[in-house]
């Protein structure tokens, strides 16, 4: 493959994660999808309509990606959520960070997208708040303090952090084939459990269910599949074309936010290009304002009290310190992560839950004291 081909390529890949972005925003904004909300309604009403959205489309990426294994289109130790180094403390600590931010600035990081192409400006705040936080969890005061503290609590899996993985490492089984029989039965089950409910069979939860767990499998393939370059032409190495990490990726929204403020601060310098979690932030943002419009449903909207500034703030840094330290957001490690059935996905979004949890409390004992 010469350059000019490996740049075309890349072009094509940025393109395309952009379109499965706008589609996610879409569905999101029509289907009022929000993991936020999703445990609210079981807290505070006993209502699982929502997560059970959450829980089908959860199921439906982890079918698709180890499908997709099983075909020999992608390879399922190729992502950071698979590594073989399980960061359990830095994924439980951020987890229950990112939960109870999620709460105070009223929904995760997709969410918040989301809202921003539905006019919110107090999302707006949350987005560069957020941005700047998770950069300095990648590459400032708060990183040194992650990697000195809770990144150095860790163990190994020698066959990688994925269950499928460490049971045929245990068994002797084909990795491929026990991956699938794995997410058949995992997956299946949960698309199993959100049918079951009796409220659940309706437009925009199966919209929500099936349509967000095909984007992420779709996100998959772009990154693992489309721009996969076996040996590149200069280097002769095998590469992800458009990856932040250099290895295949899906959809996650903090440590790209913080990518994205750093393109535009520094859009003159020729080493910042565009990334494919650059182009996701803004797919999202564009598929939501899209549906808002057609709907009809586009609000500007601020924030009604200095008390609401300031915990939508504190939230927002709440979710870019945690986000970035437990590997991702409820998006990133809650449906890409746990679609390749990662230990450290599960242990992250027990966090995010415990978090979010607290969260509730802490705006109840607020309210109490008003």
């Amino acid at each position: 493959m010469e350059i000019a081909d490996l740049l075309k390529l890349n072009a094509l890949v940025l393109w395309a994660a952009f379109a499965v972005a706008v589609v996610f925003g879409f569905i999101a904004q029509r289907t009022h999808f929000c993991t936020m909300g999703a445990i609210s309604d079981i807290v505070n009403m006993g209502d699982w309509t929502r997560m059970r959205m959450w829980g089908m489309a959860v199921g439906i990426a982890m079918i698709g990606f180890y499908g997709m294994a099983w075909l020999g289109w992608i390879d399922p130790t190729q992502s950071i959520y698979t590594s073989s180094r399980v960061i359990w403390l830095s994924a439980m600590v951020g987890g229950l960070l990112f939960g109870f931010g999620m709460v105070l600035a009223s929904g995760c990081g997709s969410k918040t997208l989301v809202r921003i192409g539905a006019g919110s400006l107090k999302s707006l705040v949350v987005f560069f708040v957020m941005g700047i936080a998770a950069f300095a969890t990648l590459r400032g005061v708060t990183a040194v303090l992650r990697v000195n503290t809770v990144d150095k609590v860790s163990f190994d899996m020698a066959s990688g952090s994925a269950l499928p993985a460490w049971l045929a490492s245990a068994t002797g089984m084909e990795p491929a084939l026990t991956g699938l029989v794995f997410a058949l039965v995992v997956g299946g089950a949960l698309v199993v459990w959100a049918l079951v409910g009796r409220d659940f069979r309706t437009g925009n939860n199966l919209l929500a269910g099936i349509g967000l767990g095909l984007v992420v499998i779709a996100m998959w393939w772009v990154s693992g599949r489309l721009g996969y370059v076996a040996e590149h032409p200069e280097t002769l190495e095998a590469v992800y074309l458009g990856s932040n990490t250099g290895r295949m990726e899906a959809l996650t929204f903090t440590a790209p936010m913080a990518f994205t403020l750093d393109w535009l601060i520094f859009f003159s310098d020729s080493s910042k290009v565009l990334t494919f979690g650059i182009v996701t932030v803004v797919g999202m943002v564009v598929g939501a304002f899209i549906c808002a419009l057609l709907e009809g449903s586009f609000r500007w909207e601020g924030f009604r009290t200095t008390q609401d500034t300031a915990l939508h703030m504190a939230g927002a840094v709440c979710m870019g310190v945690g986000g970035v330290t437990a590997l991702g957001c409820t998006v990133g490690q809650g449906m890409s992560g746990l679609s390749t059935l990662s230990l450290t996905s599960i242990i992250a979004v027990t966090g995010i839950v415990l978090g979010a949890i607290g969260g509730f409390r802490f705006q109840i004992w607020l309210l109490d004291r008003e």
